[in-house]
């Protein structure tokens, strides 16, 4: 995988071209990773993306799962590491965006379904979670993420056909938030990234939260939530400079 930050914006590449298997290694470098960044203030948003314009990732290496190195981790355990490090792309606190383009099958899907933004190409993508046709079922959380995403009759339609969707029906969903040409996708996603960045982190982290716990469980735990982050926000800097940029009519510049 290459690692690469530029104005905030921490890029991870799965360089398994064509294809971007989601291997053993590649799970772990993500794992380590995000353990680095939790609370380095140079990384304020990231992009996942692929080597070339063929595929993102045709999910998890099923022949490395099988093999010595594969039975010598253990099928619970690797399960238990996709949960956990798919579960801290959410809980970061920090922005994420996706770049969805040809396969996008299995484990490929379900590591974008925990970015906080999806992008699609416009032409070639092939979306979808088809673990039917394995006779078996998304083993990364994609079942639970996609339903919460686009819905219970949608997600079941994708996942008991085994159906595989392009950039414009997934944008129509709701499964992206963004389609765009090929060759513009890639750009659009550091883009949005650095405007991303950009935001008061302590505010855009409370969102999140509040979001995420919104989804997760009642009404008055996302009250909650969200109380917690207005307290945090309360009397800093970002929070001044906010009120300061209004009153001033201009843009604000955050910390």
């Amino acid at each position: 995988m290459r690692i690469e930050l530029d104005q905030g914006v921490l890029t991870l590449t799965n360089d398994d071209p064509p294809i971007n298997r989601m291997r053993l290694d590649y799970i772990d470098e993500i794992e380590r990773v995000l353990g680095e960044v939790t609370h380095d203030e140079q990384v304020r948003a990231l992009v996942f993306t692929a080597d070339g314009d063929d595929n993102f990732s045709v999910g998890m290496d099923l022949k490395q799962l099988m093999s010595d190195e594969g039975r010598a981790r253990g099928f619970e355990a690797v399960l238990d590491q996709r949960r956990r490090v798919l579960r801290a792309i959410e809980e970061l606190g920090k922005p994420s965006v996706a770049t969805l383009f040809g396969y996008c099958l299995g484990g490929g899907l379900e590591l974008p379904l925990a970015c906080t933004f999806r992008l699609a190409a416009s032409e070639g993508a092939k979306i979808g979670l088809p673990e039917t046709d394995l006779g078996t079922v998304p083993a990364w959380g994609g079942s639970v993420r996609l339903t919460r995403c686009v819905g219970a009759p949608r997600a079941l339609d994708m996942m008991l056909r085994g159906r595989l969707i392009d950039g414009d029906e997934a944008l129509r969903i709701g499964l992206v938030t963004e389609v765009h040409p090929m060759e513009e996708l890639k750009a659009r996603a550091q883009e949005l990234a650095r405007e991303l960045a950009r935001g008061p982190r302590l505010a855009m982290a409370g969102i999140m939260d509040t979001v995420l716990a919104t989804v997760d469980g009642s009404l008055d735990e996302g009250l909650d939530a969200e109380r917690d982050a207005v307290r945090r926000c309360q009397g800093t800097a970002d929070q001044i400079e906010g009120g300061m940029a209004f009153l001033e009519k201009r843009d604000p510049v955050f910390e």
